[in-house]
Parts: structure tokens; C-alpha cells; sequence
């Protein structure tokens, strides 16, 4: 193995930028020319391939994104595009292929693989932390930090004005942000697609707190609930007979300058990476778990992601 490649595929995080720094500097360690691919799939299919260097690396570690871009290609599920793809990398002589990303990238490149021969190391990288056999995914630390931010924020306001706050968070399928989040803010209320729940069991309580003296709420949803921010906040203010207001936090939580833990995590995920291609592992997903780091196959990383009951038990 002489030339490797490293892509970005799917939803962008911060500490993908210190990923591909160090993918340059431990492929050249280890004598090989490293390649990016620009905007993911798109960019294997449309031959936007290039020799990396460290001028292409220098200053982006405290960037939060991605430089190389990321995308998501209905094209790359047709064979024949996946075909012109291989080709690509045949004309540069590119067996090998880290990539960062989500259970959806990896399942592509695992096709590619039977398809072609193609080796990869799949990183997983997404906020909502929702790769089945990983504890940690490349991202979701500085996404957290960022809502911490904002949480203490909105706690300042929500407490001048004696009002409840109901505030979103990422997570369409998946309430890792928000359990975390409500975890370690100590907001009032947590609701997230993973546990059924009505706005009655709740309703009681809250108003028993006013009267205790308690003038304002916090309340942590993932956008994936069944009723919007909006329905919540309504709730507040009807039932619980408090002022409200919504604060979607959106796409900020993808981006920011990368924490120190997700750039330290960076360097450790391509360093195991490269290093299963270089030990003769065609195809394999660097996990981190309370043992360690671990190599997993596809299927495994792809089965159905459950969030830890241990915390969950604690809403």
C-alpha cells in the first residue's frame, strides 16, 4: 500500500478538520502518499481527487467542519457510478480509503468493497453519537460544549424574565444531545424520541414547584419528538401558566472550533485507522469503548443503536 485516502461522508463535525491534519502527517510517517477526496462520494465519482500535503493542512485544526467537504450521493447507489469511482482511484493508484463518518458511509464503502477490492477504515464521526459499538463518535464532544454555552445562556434570561425555555436540540432518530444535555444542566424536563411520554404526568408536579417558589423551567427536547417546540411551549404557558419562549439551537451544534478532547480523539482515530489498513485489515470501523479501542466489522456498527438505559433511567 503506497497511496491512501481519506473522505468526509454525510453530516459534517468539528474535529474532522484536526482528523485530516494528522492523516497527512501519519501517512507521511509511515511512508505513504495520502489523497483527499473532496465532498465525499460526489467527489470519488467526479475524479475530484488530490495528493495532500501539509500546506493543505496548515492552520485547520482549530476549524470546525470540513475542508475537503461532505456530501450525500444518491448516484454512488448505482454500480455503474460506483464503477467510474473505482476507476478513479485506479488511475491514482489508491487502494485504501479512511473515512469519517456515519453507519450510511460505512455501509457504502463495505459495497464498494465487494464490488472492487477497495480496503477501508471507517471513523465514526457524528454529533448525535449514534453508532451502534462505539461509546464516542468524532464530534459530539465540542457539539456538547456548545449547547452547554448556550444552555447556561438562556439559563440567565430564563431566570431574569421568570419565563420557560423550552430549547431543541439535534437528533431526528436519536436523543443522545439532548439526554446529555438535560443530564448535566439540570433542566426540568427531558423529552427525546427513545421514551414515550404525556405532558400530564407532568403538569402536577410543575405547578407544585411554582407554588414552592420555582419561577422559571428548563426544558430539553430533540427535534425528532412527536409534538414541535412550539406544542411545548404552548403547554407552559396554558397549563403551567408560565410565559415561554423556543430556542432552536439548529445546525450551530455541528460547528465551533474543535474541542481539545475531539482534536486529541482525531489524532488517536487516524492512528488506528491507518494502522488496520497497514496490519492487513481490508475493511473494519475503529470503535471506542471503556476497553479501549477496537476494531468492528460492518455489521456490527450498523445494527440498531440504543442509548445507554443506566442514563436513561435517570430522566
Amino acid at each position: 500500500m503506497k497511496n491512501i485516502a481519506i473522505m468526509c461522508s454525510g453530516g459534517d463535525v468539528s474535529g474532522m478538520n484536526p482528523a485530516l491534519k494528522h492523516f497527512v502527517e501519519y501517512a507521511k510517517k509511515n511512508n505513504l502518499i495520502p489523497y483527499f477526496v473532496n465532498k465525499g462520494y460526489e467527489g470519488l465519482i467526479d475524479n475530484d481527487i488530490y495528493e495532500a500535503t501539509y500546506k493543505d493542512v496548515a492552520g485547520i485544526i482549530t476549524r470546525g467542519g470540513t475542508k475537503i467537504g461532505s456530501s450525500r450521493s444518491k448516484r454512488f447507489l448505482d454500480y455503474k457510478y460506483r464503477e467510474i469511482a473505482k476507476n478513479n482511484l485506479d488511475a491514482l493508484n489508491i487502494d485504501s480509503i479512511v473515512v469519517l463518518g456515519g453507519d450510511g458511509s460505512f455501509r457504502g464503502l463495505h459495497q464498494f468493497y465487494k464490488d472492487f477490492g477497495v480496503r477501508f477504515s471507517g471513523i465514526p464521526s457524528t454529533i448525535d453519537n449514534d453508532i451502534h459499538g462505539t461509546d464516542y463518535c468524532l464530534g459530539v464532544d465540542t457539539a456538547l460544549n456548545i449547547i452547554k454555552t448556550s444552555i447556561d445562556a438562556i439559563r440567565d434570561t430564563a431566570s431574569s424574565f421568570r419565563r420557560a425555555f423550552v430549547v431543541e436540540t439535534m437528533g431526528r432518530d436519536c436523543g443522545y444531545l439532548a439526554m446529555i444535555t438535560a443530564l448535566t444542566s439540570g433542566a426540568e424536563m427531558c423529552l427525546i424520541p427513545e421514551i414515550e411520554y404525556n405532558l400530564d404526568d407532568y403538569e402536577a408536579k410543575f405547578k407544585e414547584d411554582v407554588k414552592n417558589g420555582r419561577d422559571y423551567f428548563l426544558a430539553i427536547v430533540a427535534e425528532g419528538i412527536k409534538e414541535d417546540s412550539s406544542e411545548i411551549s404552548k403547554w407552559f404557558e396554558e397549563k403551567i401558566g408560565m410565559e415561554s419562549r423556543v430556542s432552536v439551537l439548529g445546525h450551530i451544534q455541528r460547528g465551533g472550533n474543535p474541542s481539545i478532547y475531539d482534536r486529541l480523539m482525531a489524532y488517536k482515530f487516524v492512528n488506528q485507522a491507518v494502522d488496520a489498513l497497514l496490519n492487513g485489515r481490508d475493511e473494519s470501523i475503529v470503535c471506542y469503548t471503556q476497553k479501549g479501542f477496537e476494531y468492528k466489522s460492518i455489521d456490527e456498527v450498523t445494527k440498531p443503536y440504543k442509548l445507554d438505559t443506566s442514563l436513561l433511567n435517570t430522566l
